[in-house]
């Protein structure tokens, strides 16, 4: 329901009227004791200074917009929850699926490899993947050399520096290359398959949980395959 000030009323020169029932709050009416009162204003008014035309259009002007703009806030609201419906349908389709999203860690089982991508702006030169353990140790590099700009793939193959398989347990991957003579720490994606979708509210959105990687939101996802 649309509210009205009191300190709003009293400039129209409603200040004697006090409704009985429909007070909202110390300082808040609702839109029947608007109505009410611009009533009361009207077969009260003294016939020899009635209310200027002028004004009476002034007051149902503003009374007017501040109901739209309450009806307004009311129908983005509706439109924004049809919108998060019609995303969770979408993102369900996406459960069992592989996604390609932004993380520098995934959690891994014995011998498990992962692929993922980086993304560059301009061309590279020494470009690298440095793979550490949970302890902090670095136990594998990948050597990517020179690449393009755009998305560029990466395999690994779950096996340490020295050919055995890596222990299950949470990897961490770090990208950096050479990029118009600087070296720079780059964003590296991650592969992971889809396990739940959840839409908790219009506010926070859709999430997905995927696997070894854990939540991440829907509107990262880079890539489905």
């Amino acid at each position: 329901m649309t509210e009205v000030s009191t300190d709003y009323l009293s400039g129209l020169g409603l200040t004697a009227y006090s409704p009985k029932s429909s007070v909202q709050g110390d300082n808040e009416l609702g839109q029947e004791d608007f109505l009410r009162l611009l009533t009361t204003q009207l077969t009260t008014q003294d016939p020899t200074n009635p209310v200027k035309n002028e004004d009476f259009v002034a007051q149902m002007a503003q009374f007017s917009t501040l109901t739209g703009i309450q009806d307004l806030t009311s129908s983005f609201k509706s439109l924004s929850q049809t919108l998060l419906q019609g995303q969770a349908l979408e993102a369900a389709s996406l459960v069992g699926k592989s996604v390609l999203v932004p993380s520098n860690k995934m959690e891994l089982s014995e011998g498990q490899g992962v692929s993922g991508a980086v993304e560059l702006s301009s061309s590279a030169t020494q470009t690298r993947v440095d793979i550490y353990n949970a302890s902090g140790q670095l136990v594998r590099t990948l050597d990517l050399g020179t690449l393009n700009s755009g998305l560029q793939e990466f395999n690994w193959d779950g096996k340490l520096a020295n050919g055995s398989k890596a222990p299950a347990g949470q990897y961490e991957f770090r990208v950096s290359a050479q990029i118009n003579g600087v070296t720079e720490a780059l964003t590296p994606y991650l592969n992971g398959q889809v396990r739940s979708v959840s839409a908790e509210s219009s506010d926070t959105g859709l999430t997905l949980s995927v696997q070894g990687i854990g939540t991440v939101s829907f509107s990262d996802v880079l890539r489905v395959s």
